[in-house]
């Protein structure tokens, strides 16, 4: 209750603020401000125990001032002390009506619009700052477990010199942990995430338990796969880092300058699997519709249905460059809100339907090794295991892989679970990141591993 009694002050505390702003621009002056705000709990742990512990409010804000044809943008701190942000904010202004002037015109600058105002607001249940660290570390048996929990609420608001106004906040948390155990060719790892609004702790000690059997099972003698193409299954967490690939390939802008991976999806010279549907889902509330322009994207938009491209992201610097109809994406055109629909693959038949080759817990290093071909190079990481005959043989040696999307997001796409998992955001630079990508895991005829 005092939480939201705070939030509700701040509310009101940034309106007064964006009030004072626009009260006292000059004529043919245009203004939009943001805010970016979290009441977070932070903890990191190594070797099951606590390392650093603490509490952060922080808050910023960022306003941008357009004239003549010019904009510049400026950040300072938000405390919600009124008179503090009335002069940092005025400062700010005075520093930017110097600056603008001095900025090339902008053939594409998009003027601040009132297209209606919104407030969400989606409370969760999360645990107790008290209980947190107790109700962590409560499963953890005599294992080393090292990882980072960050809980707490994050707003996002804006408002503009034309009269709009949103305000979203949400409760979020996650888990982001990793079990180490020493075995004869090394020390190994499990990674797992445990995360979303409402805190369920037989869910997460049901989670915990199945990191717990993996790092037993990598404790067996490593197996050293040669390279060549093996049908592979990618868990949830692996497959939502080729799929993120997707999610940041659909800018309309990036298909007008011939860069996006998909460009040859579009010009229908490659195809995907008709099982594939990729979509921006805002209905979760994980993160907001409005963009830093205060435009609101639809709540749902398909992007790529049964394999086919259905919509881009179009910005409205995009539409305004390439004659396009904006569709509230931000300025970067990646997807915000990214989901993946279910297959049929039951988590029973997971192994059995593999048959032999590999299980692959998680991805890393991934890049493009060739854009405009759809090509993505990585390295398999963690708990990843040589299966035979559907059953768990022996953990593998890390392998790179060098493959196409058109390739295993294409016909060599056997199946995708019936079950999602939500891979949250997990950066902390500067502020806790929203959203994330819902996704389930994937079955691949055959992926090719160069090494």
């Amino acid at each position: 209750m005092i939480r939201h009694l705070e939030e509700q002050n701040l509310e009101h505390a940034f309106y007064q603020l964006a009030d004072r702003l626009i009260d006292s621009l000059h004529v043919g002056e245009h203004l939009t401000i943001n805010l970016d705000s979290e009441r977070s709990q932070f903890t990191r742990f190594n070797n099951a125990k606590v390392r650093q512990s603490g509490v952060v409010a922080d808050g910023n804000v960022t306003i941008s001032l357009i004239d003549n044809q010019r904009e510049a943008y400026a950040e300072f701190p938000f405390t919600g002390d009124r008179a503090i942000d009335f002069t940092y904010a005025t400062e700010s202004l005075n520093y930017l009506r110097q600056e603008v002037a001095q900025i090339p015109e902008n053939p594409y600058l998009v003027i601040p619009e009132n297209q209606g105002s919104s407030r969400e607001v989606y409370q969760g249940n999360l645990l107790p700052p008290e209980d947190a660290i107790a109700t962590i570390l409560a499963p953890i048996n005599k294992i080393d477990f090292t990882g980072f929990y960050a809980s707490g609420s994050i707003i996002r608001a804006s408002a503009n010199s034309a009269g709009q106004r949103h305000w979203f906040a949400t409760d979020s948390f996650f888990v982001d942990y990793s079990m180490f155990v020493q075995t004869n060719s090394g020390e190994k790892a499990v990674k797992g995430i445990y995360a979303g609004k409402d805190w369920h702790t037989e869910g997460y000690q049901s989670q915990i338990a199945r990191s717990q059997q993996q790092s037993v099972a990598l404790q067996r003698p490593s197996k050293t796969v040669a390279r060549g193409q093996y049908r592979t299954y990618f868990a949830p967490a692996a497959s939502s880092e080729l799929l993120n690939f997707l999610a940041w390939s659909v800018g309309e802008a990036s298909f007008q300058q011939g860069s996006s991976a998909l460009l040859k999806l579009k010009n229908q010279e490659r195809t995907l699997s008709p099982l594939l549907s990729l979509s921006e889902n805002f209905s979760y509330g994980n993160v907001p519709r409005f963009n830093n322009l205060g435009e609101v994207a639809p709540e749902y938009l398909p992007i790529i249905s049964n394999g086919k491209l259905v919509n881009s992201l179009v910005s409205s610097r995009s539409a305004m460059e390439y004659g396009k109809e904006a569709n509230g994406a931000s300025g970067g055109e990646s997807m915000r809100s990214p989901e993946v629909d279910a297959g049929n693959l039951a988590e029973a038949n997971i192994l059995q339907q593999l048959d032999t080759g590999l299980y692959l817990s998680n991805l890393h290093y991934l890049n493009w090794s060739d854009r405009t071909g759809g090509r993505i190079t990585g390295m398999t990481r963690y708990a990843c295991f040589w299966v035979e005959d559907g059953e768990f043989i022996s953990p593998i040696e890390n392998l790179r892989f060098d493959d196409s999307i058109y390739d295993f997001f294409g016909d060599n796409l056997e199946d995708l679970t019936d079950f999602r998992e939500f891979i949250p955001n997990t950066g902390t630079y500067e502020k806790r990141s929203l959203g994330g990508i819902l996704v389930p895991g994937m079955l691949a005829k055959k992926f090719t591993f160069t090494l």
